[in-house]
């Protein structure tokens, strides 16, 4: 049966990690993909589920954001380090989903010192990152100006190879960082996955999104108690 897309909710999923650990919260809310969605040869990013108005794409954490932020998706799972970043108003984030925990840190190389003062020309300091504008804000709360190179990937090879003297970077166990020679320095935020909904879609669609933040609620209700 076709459905127009007035009448039904797209619902946007990260890959990976965060997707493993939100699945046992999803059989308590009894939202069901279909059995393909699990498929990894199944290149299709649009899937059904056992509710018959509700649609799941499968994307890369950053991509949830903007698909829900742009109406491409009225809700979705992302990440806070994410919603730090792109800062979108057109997100509307009613729960913490208490999955994908970890932090986001300053690293650097065992091997260098640092002035823990501050003292030197951060203004010459490079920090790669995934996340240059959260970078910015933390160094500019501190009333230091850096140069901030964004990296989508292998940022931990990044000191070592002269293309930064820090990076800033999740961090969950800390054994990527030790094998690559680095060591935290701060730990700049806490972060974990985020139920996040469109505003304009919340107000349109109201009653069925409701339903859907209610199920999650009350899931994390059971999962808690």
């Amino acid at each position: 049966m076709n459905i127009k897309r007035s009448e039904i909710l797209i619902f946007a999923l990260p890959k990976g990690r965060i997707l493993e650990e939100l699945m046992p919260l999803m059989k308590l809310t009894n939202i069901i993909p279909e059995k393909s969605f699990f498929d990894p040869k199944d290149r299709r990013l649009l899937f059904s589920s056992n509710i018959d108005w509700l649609q799941l794409i499968r994307v890369r954490s950053f991509d949830a954001a903007t698909f829900v932020a742009f109406g491409g998706a009225d809700l979705g799972v992302v990440g806070s380090d994410v919603l730090q970043e792109f800062n979108y108003p057109e997100l509307y984030s009613p729960l913490d989903l208490m999955v994908g925990k970890c932090r986001l840190s300053l690293a650097k190389l065992k091997s260098d010192s640092i002035d823990e003062d501050y003292k030197y020309a951060w203004d010459q300091i490079k920090i790669a990152s995934k996340y240059p504008g959260i970078t910015k804000e933390y160094f500019a709360n501190k009333g230091l100006n850096v140069d901030c190179i964004k990296m989508s990937g292998a940022i931990e090879l990044a000191p070592s190879l002269g293309l930064s003297n820090y990076i800033v970077d999740l961090v969950s166990s800390g054994k990527t960082l030790k094998a690559n020679g680095l060591e935290e320095v701060d730990r700049i935020a806490d972060i974990s996955s985020r139920l996040v909904v469109n505003r304009t879609a919340f107000k349109t669609r109201t009653k069925k999104i409701g339903e859907i933040i209610s199920r999650f609620q009350e899931a994390l209700n059971g999962k808690n108690t």
